[in-house]
This record gives structure tokens, C-alpha cells and sequence, in this order.
């Protein structure tokens, strides 16, 4: 009798080790959910300050290069930050093929590229992991298409 109760106390031990182990599990997936999904917010929150038109892939004009200037370098920052987190494996491989793909679109639009551009100018060494994964074009050829856009529209 005694080698069944200490059977059934094992079995029972080790399905409670199991259940645990799968709470703890349940538990980190929850927690790197909620943590990307404070990323996916911060971008809509982000995004909805930026002008329509450059989500839209249409160049800025210059007065509105530079009074959206400030949102493009928030944005900047944000895109370094999440490449930043896939590096450090910090966030899954579903959510980073998403948000590599979100970032490299909007790095592709006029305005976005633009300001990338003037901002890794700028920002000395600033943003390495972003530079790395989508390299700035030069600064001179990203306001020489702004001013081409410019000439063509007026």
C-alpha cells in the first residue's frame, strides 16, 4: 500500500511541477504580449501626429517638413527602440517580421525618408541599429527629391 501512495504522490508532483511550469509559461507569453502591445500603441498614438498625407507616401512640403519634424524624430526613436528589442530578443519573430515591415514601408515614403535622412545627419551616432537595418540615403539627395516634389507641384 505504502508503494502505491508513493506512487500516486510522485505522479502527483510531477503534474503539479508540469502545471506549473505551463503557468509560468502562460505567464511570460502574457507578459511579452502586453509588452509589445505597449509598442503597437505607442505607434498608433505616434502616427495618428503625423500627417496623412506622408503615412500616404506623399512628400511634405517644406513648412510642413518642419513642423512635423519633431514627430519624425519620435517616430525615428521609436523604430530604433523596437530594433533595438529584436536584438536583445526581447519581442517574437511574428511581431518583429510585422514591425520590420511597417518600419521599412514608411522608411520607403518621401517624407519618411527625408526626414531619416536629415535626422541621421544629424544625430551623429546616434541610432546605430536603426542606421544598420535601413541605412539613411544622403542628406543632399533626400532634399534634392524634396525640391524637385516642390517645383513639379508648384
Amino acid at each position: 500500500m505504502t508503494e502505491i501512495l508513493t506512487a500516486i504522490s510522485s505522479v502527483a508532483t510531477a503534474f503539479g511541477v508540469l502545471l506549473a511550469a505551463w503557468q509560468l509559461w502562460l505567464a511570460h507569453r502574457q507578459s511579452v504580449t502586453t509588452f509589445e502591445d505597449s509598442f503597437a500603441r505607442e505607434y498608433r498614438e505616434l502616427a495618428a501626429t503625423l500627417p496623412t498625407k506622408a503615412l500616404l507616401g506623399e512628400p511634405l512640403s517644406e513648412d510642413e517638413h518642419q513642423q512635423y519634424f519633431d514627430e519624425f524624430y519620435h517616430y525615428v526613436d521609436l523604430c530604433n527602440e523596437q530594433v533595438f528589442l529584436n536584438q536583445r530578443g526581447r519581442i517574437t519573430r511574428d511581431t518583429w517580421k510585422f514591425w520590420h515591415g511597417g518600419i521599412a514601408s514608411n522608411l520607403r515614403r518621401p517624407a519618411f525618408k527625408r526626414a531619416w535622412s536629415e535626422i541621421a545627419a544629424r544625430a551623429n551616432d546616434d541610432f546605430s541599429e536603426l542606421r544598420a537595418l535601413c541605412p539613411p540615403e544622403p542628406r543632399a539627395k533626400s532634399q534634392q527629391y524634396a525640391s524637385q516634389f516642390a517645383q513639379h507641384a508648384g
